[in-house]
């Protein structure tokens, strides 16, 4: 876990805090087919908080208004271990599965990615914490669009953080296009900085 940095006024000096241990669950990655996996000790926190994004309502901005979710899985399998300016952990899970890794045509990417995020549903789903797939949350949202259509309301989204990193053509949402996200609706989260 990263330390809490805390500025109290702009132009402050931020402050440093340590997270105590035990204080943030945190889940053992494991897989549900190879034991393997649990040796590679991989673990990841259980609930994603944004603290660094100004909450911006009726003109009043709210600089200390930290929020939360839940994961879908792909966030943390897909973009989280698996990028390559991330943890990049797609070739020692390939090596493990004994995955031929002498070309990109044998697809060991493609293949070492999916029992990532294999492993990461399989750890949540034991642990008792919340995770959605990306094939649930697809059919989810394609849901939510039509009940704000039946009202009148637009349903803005940007369409690479709506498409899931894996499998996206599989997903209902890789075939359409969304309104583009109006950055002017409030209330909103915004990113910190000058206005």
């Amino acid at each position: 876990m990263l330390p809490l940095m805390i500025e109290e006024r702009p132009g402050g000096r931020p402050e440093w805090y340590e997270v105590p241990d035990g204080s943030v669950l945190e889940v053992p990655l494991r897989h549900p087919d190879h034991e393997w996996f649990a040796e590679l000790g991989l673990r990841w926190y259980a609930v994603p908080a944004i603290s660094d994004m100004t909450l911006e309502i009726g003109g009043v901005r709210y600089p200390a208004a930290p929020f939360n979710g839940w994961y879908m899985g792909t966030e943390i399998g897909a973009r989280n271990l698996a990028d390559t300016e991330r943890y990049d952990l797609l070739p020692v899970v390939a090596d493990r599965l004994g995955l031929d890794r002498s070309s990109e045509r044998t697809l060991w990417r493609d293949r070492a990615l999916v029992e990532l995020n294999v492993a990461v549903l399989h750890s949540f789903q034991r642990a008792g914490v919340t995770m959605a797939d990306h094939h649930t949350e697809s059919e989810r949202f394609l849901r939510h669009i039509a009940q704000e259509s039946r009202h009148g309301r637009p349903t803005p989204a940007d369409w690479s953080w709506i498409v899931p990193p894996v499998s996206g053509s599989t997903t209902p949402v890789f075939h359409r296009y969304y309104d583009p996200v109006d950055t002017s609706l409030r209330p909103a989260f915004l990113p910190r900085g000058p206005w």
